[in-house]
């Protein structure tokens, strides 16, 4: 599925044949990933920041079972495909891929980035992905963090206005 110039690929494997095309063009490939239940603005700010990483931002959407494994059986709040949709529209994302691992290190392995992006909240010591990575080349780069925004506190929020 295509929404304006992102491509929304059910899987990474999908998506492989693509990364080789950029790569064969000298392309720089940034890959993050995450849950993205209810875009806010600290997503929007952080996949902003990771698209300036590089010249292609590579988005891997967890999969509605791997949300559940991470957040719990009450999320995620949308499905997967409607994630992928969100976040592919927008303009600073190329390429937006689900995944049903609870970690990236599986699709990491594939697609071998040359920047993995991680936000604030999360130190280039303590990443299970770091050697995964940096064994294939890439570095990891960790971005600003954006205070007080959260799906959990959004959801909090509704949850007290009731």
């Amino acid at each position: 599925m295509q929404i304006s110039s992102t491509e929304v690929f059910g899987n990474v494997d999908q998506l492989l044949e693509t990364v080789k095309t950029l790569k064969l063009q000298g392309k720089k490939i940034v890959t993050t990933n995450g849950c993205f239940d209810l875009l806010h603005t600290g997503h929007v700010a952080y996949l902003n920041e990771a698209a300036s990483f590089g010249d292609k931002l590579i988005v891997g959407i967890n999969s509605d079972k791997s949300v559940r494994q991470i957040k719990g059986p009450s999320r995620p709040v949308q499905n997967e495909q409607d994630r992928a949709l969100i976040i592919g529209s927008l303009k600073m994302v190329d390429y937006v891929f689900i995944f049903n691992e609870a970690d990236p290190r599986e699709f990491l392995k594939k697609i071998k980035p040359d920047i993995h992006v991680k936000g604030g909240d999360y130190s280039v010591e303590g990443l299970i992905e770091r050697e995964t990575v940096e064994s294939n080349g890439g570095k990891i780069a960790i971005v600003s963090f954006v205070n007080g925004y959260s799906t959990t506190s959004i959801l909090k929020k509704i949850s007290d206005t009731k």
